[in-house]
């Protein structure tokens, strides 16, 4: 329990720290986007190693992206992906109903403005991770309601 307060504070100040000189220009949003991708990408990475070392090769995109919802979720956020679709053409949507990253500020509809900043560090941690499983693609995120996540 302790960790997971502490990572998600240390979320919270990372992106604090990363939107504290952003000015209401789009071209600065979308740079500070950029960085915050970039560290998640970085991680992302460096854990899906560690994770898969021991394992035996994941086969398809269907495997990966069950695996991606199964471990590597529960090993970031404590639970497993609520639901994942495709539309077995190479797009998938994973949903969590309970984001831990945004049940901080889910308290009131007045956060749902503020909660996309909070998603880009997820989006380069799943990228990271796929890329290191041979999967390149996009990741974006969205907030339908909150604290949900798709």
């Amino acid at each position: 329990m302790a960790d997971e307060t502490l990572f998600e504070l240390l979320h919270m100040e990372i992106v604090s720290h990363v939107y504290k000189s952003v000015e209401e220009d789009e071209e600065d949003h979308g740079r500070y986007t950029r960085i915050l991708e970039g560290m998640g990408f970085r991680v992302g990475q460096g854990l899906i190693e560690r994770l898969t070392k021991d394992s035996p090769a994941l086969r398809d995109e269907l495997e990966i992206m069950k695996f991606m919802c199964k471990d590597f979720w529960t090993v970031l956020f404590k639970k497993q992906i609520d639901n994942l679709r495709t539309n077995h053409q190479g797009t998938y949507v994973l949903q969590d109903n309970r984001f831990m990253l945004l049940t901080q500020i889910s308290c009131n509809k007045q956060y749902l403005e503020e909660a996309p900043k909070f998603l880009p560090y997820t989006c380069g941690l799943i990228k990271g991770a796929l890329s290191n499983l041979g999967i390149n693609g996009t990741v974006s995120a969205e907030v339908p309601v909150m604290p949900t996540c798709k």
